[in-house]
């Protein structure tokens, strides 16, 4: 089949995937703008407290801001990962119990799983936006950057889990029954 007519067959507006296909095109850039960023901070990390070891160990001097810097990063790469997995289906399950039940069960239940996760993650973005706006004013003692930058993470993946488990809420077909296989991983 040519790629003209694949792309007929495929969405059009009056078939359902037509609304999924904008939403996947969005959820890969998104994840890609996320591994982007978090390879970045990693990169930026190891500069950072490698070129400070050498410095201290070779110099005997050293970057003063380099820990409180890589701290920052640290954080912000711990939770956009969090997101990445939630997107990508990764995060971790137990599925003993929910293998054995039937189909119908299996999905009444993959969303009450959701619906847990979706009141968890509200509550980390509540706890964070109140703990970032409490420290917005409070400085690092040496680089000066607000502590508010820790708690705008969980903020900002908060607010990025919650969109993503509230779409996999409202349409369930989007969400796999389970986690879409990867290349180089067995199935």
């Amino acid at each position: 089949m040519s790629q003209s007519a694949e792309r007929h067959t495929q969405a059009t507006p009056t078939t359902p995937g037509a609304l999924y296909a904008p939403i996947a095109l969005l959820t890969q850039w998104v994840e890609k703008t996320l591994n982007l960023t978090m390879v970045l901070a990693l990169v930026s990390m190891i500069v950072l407290v490698f070129t400070n070891v050498v410095l201290r160990y070779g110099f005997n001097s050293g970057i003063s801001v380099s820990v409180e810097l890589s701290r920052f990063l640290f954080v912000w790469v711990t939770f956009l990962g969090a997101v990445t997995a939630l997107l990508r289906h990764e995060h971790l399950s137990v599925t003993t119990l929910a293998e054995r039940l039937p189909r119908p069960a299996q999905a009444v239940l993959r969303r009450l799983v959701t619906l847990v996760m979706l009141g968890c993650c509200l509550m980390l973005l509540k706890g964070s936006y109140e703990q970032t706006l409490l420290n917005w004013s409070n400085l690092s003692p040496i680089s000066g950057i607000p502590v508010g930058v820790f708690y705008l993470a969980g903020l900002m993946a908060g607010v990025l889990m919650s969109v993503i488990l509230a779409y996999r809420l409202l349409m369930p077909a989007a969400a796999p029954p389970t986690a879409p296989p990867r290349e180089g991983v067995a199935s």
